[in-house]
């Protein structure tokens, strides 16, 4: 059961333990979307696509359909259970530059509603609870 609150939508500043999950591309080309406002604001590094960097941490979204997407998010659910000294705002990864809908990427973070460092957009657990 989600319980929490929700990923804001536009996310301008983040408080000392919250980390900005966006989407990227395994070359770590922070160049657009939530990609660049990770490596503008929250410290994502260019040229590394994947993992935590600063107050960041990158999810691959663009090297194919939602399948290659899937161990990504798995290692990410996996990081988080791992570090709940933070709390992990979700962006709509994949929904923007790489072209995927919410109800085909939300399915991959339905282990995080147990999960309770992990906030996810309203959407996505509107999706996930259906």
């Amino acid at each position: 059961m989600y319980n929490r609150r929700f990923t804001p939508e536009r996310i301008r500043k983040l408080a000392e333990n919250e980390i900005f999950v966006f989407g990227s591309n395994l070359a770590g080309y922070h160049g657009g979307g939530a990609a660049r406002i990770a490596l503008e604001k929250f410290g994502a590094i260019w040229g590394q696509g994947v993992g935590m960097q600063g107050q960041s941490y990158a999810i691959p979204t663009m090297q194919g359909g939602v399948e290659t997407i899937k161990p990504y998010v798995d290692e990410f659910i996996e990081f988080a259970k791992a570090h709940t000294e933070y709390t992990f705002l979700v962006t709509r990864i994949a929904c923007g530059i790489a072209g995927f809908r919410p109800c085909e990427i939300a399915p991959l973070f339905a282990g995080t509603l147990e999960v309770e460092n992990v906030t996810l957009p309203e959407d996505f657990v509107k999706i996930i609870q259906s």
